[in-house]
């Protein structure tokens, strides 16, 4: 079997572009049967790295006018010349491909092939909660017809948990046999690293004091990740302790400079402000993986106070790490954290100090939550994501 996968997606420093790279990587260590094909435009092949071998994975490289992931921007959209050149290229290998896959519809384009089609669709936070991912209605219109003629398109759709799953053949009232979850999972990577120089070198980089305190947030500055809330409670907590709050900050990790989805930073920089805690709450801005590591081992918690969550990968790779984790009660935060976390109403700031105080009064809990964490952790790989998807792959073809 010949299968084509659309790689544009290869830069993006979210969930859809790790999702994308770890499991094509996974795939092609996994599967030695199939040949593989990877297409993706030529801005992105230059800047990227990591790109499996022509050997493994043959390249068809699209010129286009700007790179996918900078293209599908939250208030724009990719033009209409560069869909075209993309959905040429894959006309063109005609019968010669059995199977086409897009690893996540972020990057999708009409497509022409008698292959068959699959895409993941990672979660329902789009028809949730439309106007925290969009700024303006014509971006939510662009994105609600891109997503339509995805799974209108696909023989088969895969997500990446059951609670995505359940959404997903509810909101587009699709047969269950033709969803199928190919989960997140965590690099090796990412594992415990012991107190030493190097870290504390990281962290300063970082602005980071080296063994100070503190509570951290990883991932994306949007609207519906709920950071001001998370914010509005830290401010609390420290205020009900009346002067004797441990010295514990709050570090927010997540890219406010390049990322192309809809930001609220200014909010959470002017709340920050207004609440009178800029010497105690930090963005730093991205952070790559090399150094998150040190992060994840050096923090108190995690705290991911998302709205919602098709899976919330940073939960997976803090557990990875030994980090204590209190998450949403919200999508899929429960099913992916199982025993190993503490969880809260996203909606209740009271809830989320009554977590935040335990957790961080609490040493001992905080070691049996990194011990219950780290074997959860280890429940997943991005090798039974593959096979997963090799066995999706194998329906939708037969």
């Amino acid at each position: 079997m010949r299968i084509g996968i659309d790689a544009s997606c290869w830069l993006n420093r979210r969930g859809f572009g790790r999702y994308t790279r770890e499991l094509v990587r996974a795939l092609l260590a996994e599967d030695r049967e199939h040949e593989y094909v990877l297409f993706l435009d030529e801005v992105t092949a230059g800047r990227a790295e990591g790109l499996p071998s022509t050997e493994r994975a043959a390249r068809v490289l699209v010129p286009t006018s700007a790179a996918a992931t900078q293209a599908a921007a939250a208030d724009g959209h990719r033009s209409v010349a560069d869909l075209w050149r993309m959905r040429r290229a894959v006309a063109g290998w005609g019968a010669r491909l059995d199977l086409f896959y897009f690893p996540a519809e972020y990057t999708y384009f009409p497509i022409r092939t008698p292959a068959r089609v699959i895409v993941t669709k990672h979660d329902m936070t789009d028809r949730r909660y439309p106007e925290l991912l969009f700024p303006t209605r014509r971006s939510r219109w662009l994105w609600e017809t891109k997503v339509r003629l995805a799974i209108r398109r696909a023989d088969r759709v895969f997500t990446v948990s059951e609670a995505a799953r359940r959404d997903i053949l509810a909101g587009f009232r699709l047969r269950a046999e033709r969803v199928r979850v190919v989960s997140d999972a965590v690099d090796p990577g990412f594992a415990p690293v012991p107190d030493s120089p190097a870290r504390s070198a990281v962290l300063a980089r970082h602005g980071i004091r080296p063994g100070e305190r503190f509570a951290l947030y990883v991932g994306g500055i949007s609207p519906h990740k709920n950071l001001e809330r998370l914010v509005r409670a830290y401010g609390q907590w420290r205020r009900q302790q009346q002067g004797a709050a441990p010295d514990v900050r709050l570090v927010l990790v997540g890219d406010f400079e390049a990322d192309v989805f809809y930001s609220s930073y200014p909010a959470v920089r002017a709340l920050i402000g207004a609440r009178g805690l800029d010497a105690l709450v930090h963005l730093t801005g991205y952070v790559p993986d090399a150094d998150l590591v040190h992060l994840y081992s050096a923090a108190d918690v995690l705290v991911l106070p998302s709205l919602a969550e098709g899976f919330g990968l940073p939960a997976l790779e803090a557990m990875a790490c030994g980090t204590p984790v209190l998450a949403s009660s919200a999508g899929a935060l429960p099913e992916v954290l199982g025993d190993a976390g503490v969880f809260f109403d996203p909606t209740s700031v009271d809830e989320l100090v009554g977590a935040l105080d335990r957790v961080l009064a609490d040493r001992e809990w905080r070691r049996t939550l990194s011990q219950k964490g780290l074997a959860r952790a280890a429940t997943f790989s991005w090798t039974a994501s593959a096979r997963a998807a090799l066995a999706g792959f194998a329906e939708a073809v037969a």
